[in-house]
């Protein structure tokens, strides 16, 4: 098969291999040889790059780009590599904030295509390969690298990395990681690397041995952000949870004797976005009435961002909410305020928790106003219904915010 366009490449890729991503559970496939055995056959051996590796239930996309915007900023040459993708799939692979062009792209797919493997890796491995090649091919000083599950048996814990960093554990994708906090929290520990510092964003008193008894056997310096101070951050507004995730990211450079002054600081938050691409983390997008996108997606990340709607001055809630079949859909509805309207809508997503689903559920919620397969078409009605000082989240998954059509918005 030769691949003429981008639209090729990036079909065979979704195609050819499982994407969790499209296809959920069945596409999980644990382990590192098949990432190793890959990399070995493109030759992809990266030995000149500083990997920060990134691990966590919540916020290990912000923490990523805190600390790629930053080191941009510090002018060092930045991979940052995250998933899932909201629009387009090279969102995932980026140097300083470019994502990777297209042409690169059809190229490697092209060159695994032709190493007629006698194993099929997944999407994710092909993806990881993809961009430490990429990294290693533009000789990028450091590559901030987010996992994709878990951490132990991840594809990314191939790597040899300079430091780890766990942002928190919480109870999400407990069919592959574990029912407990503190068997999810030994999944995540799986990063952690021999006689390399780890930082954890956030003391939970329930697990924190997990992390201390791990690192203590590979003889690893531990910290924990949130018993460090960072007064650095006082004068910047930022969402509760972000200034969370900011104070891990400062926290992990430091011990990377990384320097960062107050304006460099302030730069790398003003060029966020352009820098990594950031993007769905209570992110506004419209003015009257407020309209905020957010890609929290269980009980953890929901309540975060409930929490920090209460420092926005608004009348009334509309809340658009949409969920893949696997979440706790019962109980993130109950984190939803009293007074809140609630308008459920399917996304194209074939992991999508369905209509019919959706209508059950509100059969019983008086709360739910509307179901809906259209996200758009509910969001234009509601914009043009509610009060200008009313607030609309929509919210609950990044597949659903991939189906929004950003022109509705005045930003």
């Amino acid at each position: 098969m030769k691949f003429e366009t981008y639209t090729q490449a990036v079909s065979w890729l979704f195609d050819q291999f499982p994407s969790y991503q499209n296809n959920g559970a069945s596409a999980y496939k644990p382990g590192l040889k098949q990432t190793s055995d890959l990399l070995h056959f493109l030759g992809i051996h990266p030995k000149n790059i500083s990997i920060i590796h990134v691990a966590g239930t919540n916020g290990k996309g912000s923490t990523c780009s805190y600390m790629s915007s930053i080191l941009t900023e510090n002018n060092e040459k930045v991979g940052l590599f995250t998933s899932p993708h909201i629009f387009d799939f090279r969102e995932r692979i980026r140097i300083n904030g470019i994502q990777i062009d297209e042409s690169s792209v059809v190229d490697f797919c092209q060159r695994v295509i032709d190493l007629q493997l006698d194993f099929e890796p997944s999407f994710f491995e092909v993806t990881f390969a993809m961009a430490i090649d990429h990294f290693q091919q533009n000789k990028c000083t450091y590559a901030v690298i987010e996992t994709g599950m878990g951490g132990r048996l991840d594809s990314t814990n191939v790597l040899q990395s300079k430091i780890a960093v766990i942002t928190n554990i919480g109870l999400d994708h407990t069919q592959f990681l574990g029912e407990t906090l503190s068997e999810i929290a030994l999944e995540k520990a799986g990063i952690i690397k021999s006689n390399q510092p780890v930082v954890i964003g956030q003391t939970q008193k329930e697990i924190e041995a997990v992390f201390t008894e791990k690192a203590s056997s590979h003889s690893a310096p531990i910290y924990f952000a949130d018993q460090e101070s960072w007064g650095i951050i006082d004068t910047f507004e930022l969402p509760g949870h972000q200034k969370t995730n900011l104070k891990t990211a400062l926290c992990a450079l430091s011990k990377l004797n990384i320097a960062v002054t107050e304006d460099t600081l302030a730069k790398a938050l003003k060029n966020l976005h352009q820098n990594t691409g950031l993007f769905g983390r209570l992110t506004k997008v419209n003015s009257k009435p407020l309209l905020y996108l957010d890609v929290s997606h269980n009980q953890d990340g929901i309540q975060a961002t409930l929490k920090d709607l209460r420092n926005i001055h608004f009348e009334n809630l509309h809340i658009v909410y949409g969920a893949s079949q696997d979440k706790n859909v019962g109980s993130i509805l109950s984190l939803f305020p009293k007074e809140t309207t609630i308008h459920l809508c399917e996304f194209r997503n074939n992991r999508s928790l369905k209509t019919p689903d959706l209508a059950r559920l509100k059969q019983s919620d008086p709360r739910i106003l509307s179901v809906s397969n259209d996200v758009n078409a509910t969001v234009k009605k509601l914009m043009s219904e509610v009060s200008n000082q009313d607030l609309i989240l929509i919210t609950g998954s990044f597949f659903l915010l991939a189906d929004i059509d950003l022109d509705l918005f005045n930003r």
